[in-house]
């Protein structure tokens, strides 16, 4: 597995290895030593083609996330939320995929959201914290101020994703 910086503070890639033979597939998809993270809470979501996620983030009990596509392809955002960041209001973008074999973590303080491009994604994440319901909020996917070019024009989304929040209302929380 190798380590990959990217330009936001904290925000890794991991390009990690995949061994196939005629059984099928070997993939390993974390080495905690690696990204130095302790990750307490674990879960993965099946995702449809075309339907989008996010931009979610706790705002008090900050949630760090390892994001790994075991079936599937999502373009995956990541957006800098946090207020003392020199990259606050800049997103990452990456094409996380099962054939790819490449993961992402995201630090505490980033709002995170994507959209499923397979018929079918299916995605687990590590997370440093637990959810906490009382701290979510999400940023509008469309935001004209972040101005994310996401692959689809129309996305389907969810009635909670739909009623999120500007980044200019975000930054005056």
């Amino acid at each position: 597995m190798k380590k990959i910086k990217t330009k936001l503070k904290d925000l890794f890639v991991i390009k990690g290895d995949k061994f196939s033979d005629k059984r099928g597939y070997f993939r390993e998809l974390l080495i905690e030593k690696l990204i130095k993270k302790r990750l307490i809470f674990h879960v993965v979501s099946s995702t449809k083609k075309n339907f989008l996620r996010g931009m979610h983030l706790q705002r008090k009990k900050g949630q760090g996330k390892y994001l790994s596509v075991i079936k599937g392809r999502i373009f995956d955002v990541a957006i800098d939320c946090r207020k003392k960041s020199k990259t606050f209001g800049k997103y990452y973008k990456i094409i996380l995929s099962d054939k790819n074999c490449t993961s992402v973590y995201i630090p505490p303080g980033f709002a995170h959201g994507f959209i499923g491009l397979d018929k079918e994604n299916i995605v687990v994440y590590h997370c440093t914290q637990y959810r906490d319901k009382k701290s979510e909020t999400g940023i509008r996917w469309d935001d004209e101020t972040i101005n994310i070019k996401w692959p689809v024009k129309k996305p389907k989304i969810s009635i909670k994703d739909s009623k999120n929040i500007s980044f200019k209302n975000f930054n005056n929380l």
